[in-house]
Parts: C-alpha cells; sequence; structure tokens
C-alpha cells in the first residue's frame, strides 16, 4: 500500500511541476486574449488624442487680413490728406499782409484800365512747384520796371480751366519799383488741383 502511494506521488510530481512552469504563460496568453478582445490594436488603445482647446475663456475675434490691410491703407490716405491740407494751409499762412493789401490796390487800380494796360511787356509769369505749396497751384509774376522812372504796378492774373474758361482771377501789385528794381508777388489759386488750371496775365498796369 505504502508503494502504490510512492508510485503514485513520483508521477504526480513532474505534472505540478510542468503545471507551474506553464501557469505564467497562460496568464500573459490570457491577457493578450483580453486585448485583443477590446480592440485587437493594442498599440492603438494606448496612442495619446490631442483634444480640441478649449474656446470658452477667448473673447473677441481675431482681425482679418484682409480688414487690416484695408483700414491701414485707410489710415495712410487719411493722414496723407491731413497733412496736405496742413502744408498747404501753412504755405496760405505765408502769404503776409502787406502782400494781400497791394493786390487788393492793385484791383482797385485796374478798374478803371481799357485792355490789357500798358505794361504787360514788363510782367511774366514763372510756375512754382507745388512740392513747395502744400498742392496748391501758385505762380510767381515777375516784374521788372523797364521805365526810368520809379513806378507802381498792378497785375491780374487769371486761371482758366481746360476748356479756356476763367474760373478764378488773382490781384498783385508792387509798389514804389526803382528803374530796373524786381519784384516777385505770388498769385495763388485756391481751386482743386484736378482739373488742371493754366495761369496767365490778364493785365498790368504801370503807375
Amino acid at each position: 500500500m505504502d508503494t502504490h502511494r510512492t508510485r503514485t506521488a513520483s508521477r504526480r510530481a513532474p505534472l505540478a511541476a510542468v503545471a507551474m512552469a506553464l501557469a505564467p504563460l497562460l496568464g500573459t496568453a490570457t491577457l493578450a486574449a483580453c486585448g485583443a478582445d477590446d480592440g485587437g490594436d493594442t498599440t492603438s488603445s494606448a496612442s495619446v488624442r490631442p483634444s480640441a482647446p478649449a474656446t470658452a475663456s477667448f473673447t473677441g475675434s481675431a482681425p482679418s487680413a484682409l480688414r487690416s490691410l484695408a483700414e491701414s491703407a485707410k489710415a495712410s490716405v487719411s493722414a496723407a490728406a491731413s497733412s496736405a491740407s496742413a502744408r498747404a494751409s501753412e504755405f496760405e499762412a505765408s502769404v503776409s499782409a502787406e502782400a494781400a493789401r497791394a493786390g487788393a490796390a492793385a484791383e482797385k487800380e485796374l478798374k478803371g484800365v481799357d485792355g490789357r494796360g500798358n505794361a504787360t511787356a514788363d510782367v511774366s509769369l514763372t510756375g512754382k512747384p507745388r512740392a513747395q505749396t502744400g498742392g496748391l497751384l501758385a505762380v510767381v509774376v515777375n516784374i521788372t520796371n523797364r521805365s526810368g522812372d520809379t513806378a507802381s504796378y498792378a497785375v491780374q492774373v487769371d486761371f482758366r480751366d481746360p476748356d479756356g474758361k476763367v474760373v478764378e482771377t488773382r490781384y498783385v501789385g508792387a509798389e514804389d519799383l526803382a528803374p530796373g528794381e524786381r519784384a516777385q508777388p505770388l498769385a495763388v489759386s485756391r481751386k482743386p488741383s484736378e482739373p488742371q488750371l493754366t495761369a496767365e496775365i490778364a493785365k498790368a498796369q504801370r503807375y
């Protein structure tokens, strides 16, 4: 009886050792099977997916590139227009009160003059760059006393449009010029730059 039990125990010992050796492998196989049941791809199930940013705390909206460019261009044009207007005002302000008084005296003197006057040969016009006048049309009225006596001058400058119509008139003058002496008053148009105007001497009187 003891011999039978000993043989049975001896046969069971190798089986127990095999079972103990296979246990870890069977556990691994079970885990793998569970992973396969979950999706079949353990690598994919372990990957990290980025989440969308939370926008609840955002305020306003991002400016459009085209809108920004348009606003920038508009601001530039507005600034340029303001600058040009300021330069024009500064140029007009530079015309002295004495020149304004001389212009008024010239207008009064020319009211009684028939035709173009007696001094058109003593007067000529020279254009002045708009860059120096704030964009205004201005001409230098060159007056030279070609007589042998001290004399005063009154000049009427007309500005004509492309159709030849007089759209503006300015008066300038120079008083008590000695023989050979020269004066250069300005005649300034206050009309818009377009259409382009042409300046001409309408009357010139020496008195």
